[in-house]
């Protein structure tokens, strides 16, 4: 028989570090299952730990890809629930990462797992790869012994919210290409052919309506100013970036983003979407209501009016009040949002009134591209034709008028 040296968690959450004889190392491993540990780490005492630490890398690793971190969750969630302990399994997909960020990262995790450092306390020292959100279901699951099914949760998450962009990205980037393509035609026929009749306009001394005199104008500017024109924006886009890099900036930015016409709506929706998806996910597997509201403050990082309501939920959620009741208060989030919220609460099933508010506003977000891939085609076609035909006449306007001229 062998020695195998073994650190697990008991169904407490608490760490035992010990050894314990056995056959083989199968044996030992079925031993502590038995026992209901959750293993972090075994090995023989003959057995080189540093074979299981993986590649080394600083505290400050490299960001990974969404659909890295989702299939890393994934894997270790099936190699967990397949009897692999911790420390194997995290060398096994960090040694095999085809993410160097994420190679490195995880590299270090497992260094620090091996060593007796609970796992999320290792993810939090990689907060450009694993964010808060990764921490505090992690650290839920750990605690309650179900961390295999937090990260089955977590690939779940973060799957839905990459498939969720991806539909956007599809809807957006069509009517994107066709803006361009419309623009670039604009821009050469502006370019190109106005100046020609501007130039036979002056031999022949024309007096030009005010529309011709614009048209010709704009053509102007983007032929002999364009440098000038540039510098213009430019400079106007870094005056914007560094007011919108104050508070008062963000919260104004965020008002206009929200006031646009069709979008305004859309984009709240898909706010809101985020923030039901990750607030349910958190709850569900065990996170406390304050930390489930402070990690949803990391997620809103770059959205200031977000930040701030959420600051205020969590303050007073904190000195007694009931969710539902915070978040109203506040009056960010539509009314349908906080009455579900209520009713959550009084018929204690607050998550999977989470889980249905989200899909709703899921649908809503599906419908809005559905429809706007349908309409929005024809509008700019006739968008375009309207600013065509608009030049066109312009142009010919003074042509109409040398003609009738030219027959008195």
């Amino acid at each position: 028989m062998a020695r195998f040296a073994y650190t697990v968690q008991d169904s407490k959450g608490e760490t035992i570090s010990g050894s314990l004889e056995a056959n083989d190392e199968n044996d030992a491993i079925g031993v502590l299952q038995g026992k209901g540990y959750f293993i972090l780490s075994i090995s023989s005492d003959k057995s080189a730990r540093s074979s299981l630490a993986g590649k080394a890398a600083s505290a400050t690793s490299a960001s990974v890809a969404e659909t890295d971190l989702v299939f890393f969750a994934e894997q270790l969630a099936t190699l967990l629930n397949g009897g692999v302990p911790l420390v194997r399994a995290l060398s096994l997909l960090g040694e095999h990462s085809s993410s160097k960020g994420l190679q490195l990262a995880v590299g270090q995790v497992t260094k620090d797992v091996a060593s007796g450092t609970a796992l999320y306390k290792a993810l939090e020292k990689h907060p450009k790869a694993f964010d808060s959100l990764w921490v505090s279901l992690v650290q839920a699951g750990e605690m309650g012994g179900q961390l295999p099914k937090s990260l089955k949760q977590i690939g779940a998450y973060l799957s839905a919210q990459s498939e969720m962009k991806a539909k956007v990205v599809t809807a957006l980037a069509y009517p994107g290409i066709l803006f361009f393509i419309s623009m670039g035609v604009l821009t050469f026929f502006i370019v190109k052919i106005v100046p020609v009749f501007s130039d036979i306009f002056k031999q022949f001394g024309v007096q030009l309506p005010p529309l011709t005199k614009a048209i010709i104008l704009i053509s102007d500017v983007l032929v002999h100013h364009l440098a000038a024109l540039v510098f213009v924006i430019v400079g106007l886009a870094f005056v914007w970036r560094a007011y919108t890099s104050t508070e008062s900036g963000n919260v104004t930015k965020w008002k206009l983003i929200f006031g646009i016409p069709f979008f305004g709506q859309f984009i709240m929706n898909i706010l809101v979407e985020r923030l039901l998806t990750t607030m349910s996910a958190l709850i569900e597997s065990g996170v406390s209501i304050l930390n489930t509201i402070t990690v949803l403050e990391g997620v809103f990082t770059n959205n200031i009016i977000f930040q701030r309501f959420l600051r205020m939920v969590r303050n007073d959620v904190a000195s007694g009040k009931s969710i539902s009741g915070a978040f109203k208060k506040t009056g960010v989030l539509p009314p349908l949002v906080t009455e579900m919220m209520f009713m959550g609460e009084e018929s204690g099933k607050l998550p999977e009134m989470l889980v249905t508010l989200s899909g709703f506003y899921r649908e809503q977000i599906e419908q809005f591209t559905r429809r706007f891939t349908a309409i929005i085609e024809p509008i700019m076609v006739v968008g375009i034709g309207i600013v065509v035909g608009t030049i066109v006449l312009a142009v010919f306007l003074p042509i109409f008028k040398m003609s009738s001229l030219g027959a008195k």
